[in-house]
């Protein structure tokens, strides 16, 4: 079965991409596996300036799941540029870099640096991070924002597609993936981590010296899916779907409702090899389903009358 597929103009031998931060540069798995063999890879998330994150402990495990707050810690894109790109196959494989900025104007500056790169493949835009500039909301809770944030990448990204990544804990992911769209987003990703909180009975403290941080896992696949599912029907852009993936048959799923690739995420973390597993299996699946092909099984959902 053929599995390449066209999002955005971007080219993938096969629908099955990793999430931002769950699989550092791609250089750390390759001993797992071979990284041509996925349709591409993300980045962990990148800032102007390098970032040491937040203090430890910034991981907790959950039930089904687990809680970060790493706070976005990363070298700096000219660190990235100088010391990790160029050690990917880019030439072959599809890189995507995530960006992380505190503005919509350091947005811009940060597509525009990468913009200039050969092998950068598209841009990434991680829109629930703080707005440090309107008071701490999450641009992502903001259609508006999502919006002027879109238009401030797209306007710097040369000819990189763009791809905004929205936040689950908003009242209509609807709204936000039109925001998306407005903005002249190519695609969207979705979903990012749910705020989730853990405590120590014992020690009565938080587990996350940050309190709050970002739920993932199996437990926010059904989130994930109706996010997806709503997003689909709610833009003429490409989607790509995230969120508790951990078999090939999850990520048929995703695509089952609508979406044109997904991103392995916190499986990762569980089995190091889980994205090339993944991506080996999933044309199995499909066949097992009578799939007559991706593209006929993409969106093939029956809903009830």
């Amino acid at each position: 079965m053929d599995m390449s597929v066209d999002f955005a103009g971007l080219k993938l031998k096969n629908p099955i991409l990793t999430a931002s931060g769950t699989f550092g540069f791609g250089l750390e798995f390759k001993r797992f596996g071979d990284l041509e063999s996925l349709g591409g890879i993300v980045v962990k998330g990148l800032s102007l300036k390098p970032r040491e994150g937040n203090p430890m402990p910034r991981i907790a495990e959950t039930p089904c799941g687990m809680l970060n707050a790493i706070g976005i810690q990363n070298p700096g894109v000219e660190a990235f540029i100088k010391d990790k790109l160029p050690k990917l196959p880019w030439k072959t494989l599809p890189v995507l870099v995530n960006l992380y900025a505190t503005g919509a104007a350091e947005f811009g500056e940060l597509a525009a640096v990468l913009s200039a790169e050969e092998g950068v493949a598209a841009l990434e835009v991680n829109v629930s991070c703080p707005n440090v500039k309107e008071g701490g909301i999450a641009f992502g809770q903001d259609p508006s924002q999502i919006t002027k944030v879109a238009e401030a990448v797209k306007k710097n990204a040369g000819n990189k597609p763009v791809i905004i990544k929205l936040s689950p804990n908003v009242t209509n992911i609807a709204t936000c993936a039109r925001a998306a769209e407005d903005g002249g987003a190519d695609g969207i990703s979705l979903i990012n981590t749910l705020s989730g909180m853990a405590v120590d009975i014992e020690r009565r403290v938080p587990r996350l010296t940050n309190v709050i941080g970002g739920l993932s896992g199996p437990a926010v696949k059904p989130v994930a899916l109706r996010c997806v599912f709503q997003a689909v029907n709610a833009v003429k852009i490409p989607v790509i779907g995230l969120g508790g993936i951990a078999s090939a048959e999850d990520a048929a799923e995703f695509l089952l409702v609508g979406a044109t690739a997904v991103q392995i995420g916190t499986a990762n973390f569980l089995s190091p090899d889980m994205a090339f597993r993944i991506a080996e299996e999933l044309p199995k699946v499909l066949e097992r389903v009578n799939a007559k092909s991706l593209d006929e099984f993409r969106g093939s959902l029956k809903l009830p009358k």
